[in-house]
């Protein structure tokens, strides 16, 4: 349905976050949530036992999303929330449900005594396979985890966004990728920093060791073309405040550094048609499992 974020909900502390982050992103989208709970049918020798059978599993199941969904609407009552529940595969119920829709939420689980997300098999299938964009969410995200602090150090809802972060790829830009990074800095009145990395070529290697020093020509390159590449969408965004980031080394690396300080991180993905095996890509694979803020990913082609 347009204009609906689809959330993906099973229970857990991760899923719980994405729904309350999906509710802040409705509100600020005008949006609507939808919450898609998907439970596998009892098997038979289940469904023939009197306390475990079908009615009663459908209960407790219908129940989740019903619990939810009715603290959401108590918690952000200028959003509509409503829910779904589906039998079968949980990727492939999730991307049905997602086809019409704005976004799609998933929660992450942060890795035990790291920062970080742990996507599941699930998730991974989802996030290689969706048409629209995927956000991940760790679990115990918090509003205030988006804000900066209040003038005495206070976590606070009510400050100012954290910047968003837009991993760019100079050497293939995607409109998509940058416009919702644009777009997600313009809801939120936020900074929109954008960062690239970039590796020597190997002729440059050649030179460094013949003692020729191409490094300072090749970095003012890389930033005249992240500079060139952003200017279109700076007449286009004229309020949104655009930090320009280009770097020898990872982009990865450098996109996780740059999360620690932002509400949001934006990764493309590209389409790959191939039926064999989950397709992410290097840089969005490393993000989404290392960025300690809200990941999301964008398919381009």
């Amino acid at each position: 349905m347009p204009g609906t974020i689809i959330v993906g909900l099973d229970g857990s502390l991760e899923s719980r976050a994405a729904a309350e982050w999906a509710a802040r992103e409705a509100a600020l989208r005008g949006a609507g949530v939808r919450l898609v709970h998907v439970w596998l049918p009892v098997p038979e020798r289940m469904a023939k036992a009197p306390l475990l059978g079908p009615e009663t599993h459908h209960h407790w199941t219908e129940r989740v999303p019903r619990e939810a969904a009715q603290g959401l609407r108590l918690r952000h009552p200028g959003v509509e929330v409503t829910f779904d529940q589906r039998t079968g595969a949980v990727a492939e119920a999730l991307l049905e449900a997602s086809h019409d829709a704005e976004l799609l939420v998933l929660g992450s689980r942060a890795l035990s005594g790291l920062s970080g997300f742990l996507v599941g098999s699930a998730g991974q299938s989802v996030v290689a396979r969706a048409e629209v964009p995927v956000i991940l969410v760790r679990a115990r995200e918090q509003a205030t985890d988006e804000h900066v602090k209040d003038p005495v150090g206070i976590p606070s809802a009510a400050t100012a966004f954290r910047p968003v972060v837009l991993g760019l790829d100079t050497d293939s830009p995607d409109e998509s990728v940058i416009g919702f990074a644009f777009e997600e800095a313009r809801l939120r009145e936020a900074p929109l920093t954008v960062v690239q990395g970039w590796n020597l070529p190997a002729s440059a290697v050649y030179d460094l060791a013949a003692g020729v020093g191409p490094r300072e020509d090749i970095t003012r390159e890389r930033a005249a073309a992240l500079t060139e590449t952003l200017l279109p969408w700076r007449q286009k965004y004229p309020d949104v405040e655009v930090v320009e980031i280009s770097r020898l080394g990872s982009p990865a690396n450098h996109l996780v550094d740059a999360s620690r300080d932002a509400s949001l991180v934006v990764v493309g993905r590209r389409v790959r048609r191939s039926p064999f095996g989950v397709h992410i890509g290097s840089v969005a694979h490393a993000v989404m499992h290392h960025a300690t803020v809200p990941v999301a990913v964008v398919a381009h082609d």
